[in-house]
């Protein structure tokens, strides 16, 4: 109350925004298996998802055929969405992403429901995770990997030739 107040004049000054501000949400569609875990615990029921199933021929000769889920469709309806991010933290494949994007509005309400390309597109804007700790442990999955790697080069004989 003793400090002047200050007006933004927002189309012409962008707001300054925190890094990981939730904004609207990303798909990366390369990571979406179809489980439908995020439609299914979405409270607002705005997650909509279409997909058929494709028969995959065998990797190896002998193998068997093998069936997947494509995705058809992926739609929410931010006219529904509450942002609450259940979808987002229930998705085991990380398919979703909050964006910091926020200017999406419409005139017309039935223009809140974003297809797969407009989700696309807004994963582009989705910030790069912070860097982890550096006195944290090792993920056990990257010293299971280097462990790997380690006893491979060990058991491979050196290389002949001599020096260089």
């Amino acid at each position: 109350m003793t400090r002047k107040s200050h007006t933004a004049h927002y189309p012409d000054a962008q707001p300054a925004l925190p890094p990981r501000t939730r904004g609207v949400i990303g798909l990366f569609e390369e990571n979406c298996t179809v489980c439908m875990l995020c439609a299914r615990e979405c409270p607002d029921w705005c997650i909509y998802i279409d997909s058929h199933k494709e028969t995959v021929p065998p990797a190896a000769p002998g193998g068997r055929e093998r069936s997947r889920n494509v995705l058809d469709r992926f739609a929410i309806d931010f006219s529904l969405c509450m942002y609450c991010g259940i979808c987002i933290e229930v998705c085991p494949f990380d398919a979703l992403f909050w964006s910091p994007e926020f200017e999406y509005a419409e005139t017309d309400i039935r223009e809140l429901t974003h297809e797969r390309d407009k989700l696309r597109e807004w994963m582009w804007t989705v910030p790069a995770p912070p860097a982890l700790d550096p006195k944290a442990e090792e993920p056990k999955e990257v010293a299971a990997a280097r462990k790997a790697a380690e006893k491979l080069a060990a058991e491979q004989p050196p290389a002949e030739g001599g020096d260089v």
